[in-house]
């Protein structure tokens, strides 16, 4: 039985950038594939009907990477929201008024007491871990023990 031969090939002549020809050369060297093969496979997939499909693909796997981010963002968000809406609510019902000089004295203090947290605030978060994962770490902890 004769095998019917495949129709011969056709040459194409191409320009490269340097930059491009050598990737392309390195490509072929790693995986044991002429250049020829490589570069016909790349047209081909350029050309199909399913390149769009594959670009639309990726498209969309990117934009669900960036709504989990956002959703886990969005979430972070509203604990420090509450958390701070918590304190000053907690603060304001147990900090008694004070006494006019004491107040005076107070605000003198206040610029330096203000500096000082934000000293700790960024030593706090140079270092971590941040307190939206001790949250959740602390509550999974306490789940665990239920």
């Amino acid at each position: 039985m004769v095998m019917p031969k495949s129709p011969k090939k056709q040459r194409l002549s191409v320009y490269l950038d340097p930059a491009v020809m050598r990737r392309l050369a390195e490509h072929a060297a790693r995986r044991d594939y002429s250049r020829s093969l490589i570069a016909e496979a790349a047209i081909e997939s350029f050309l199909s009907p399913d390149a769009a499909e594959r670009q639309e693909a990726a498209t969309t796997k990117r934009l669900d990477q960036i709504d989990r981010r956002m959703t886990r963002l969005e979430r972070d968000v509203g604990i420090s929201v509450e958390m701070l809406a918590l304190f000053v609510r907690f603060w304001v019902a147990t900090t008694p008024a004070l006494p006019e000089p004491a107040a005076q004295a107070a605000r003198a203090k206040a610029g330096e007491r203000y500096d000082q947290f934000v000293v700790a605030l960024g030593r706090r978060l140079a270092k971590g871990p941040k307190l939206r994962q001790e949250i959740a770490e602390d509550v999974g902890a306490a789940e665990n023990d239920s």
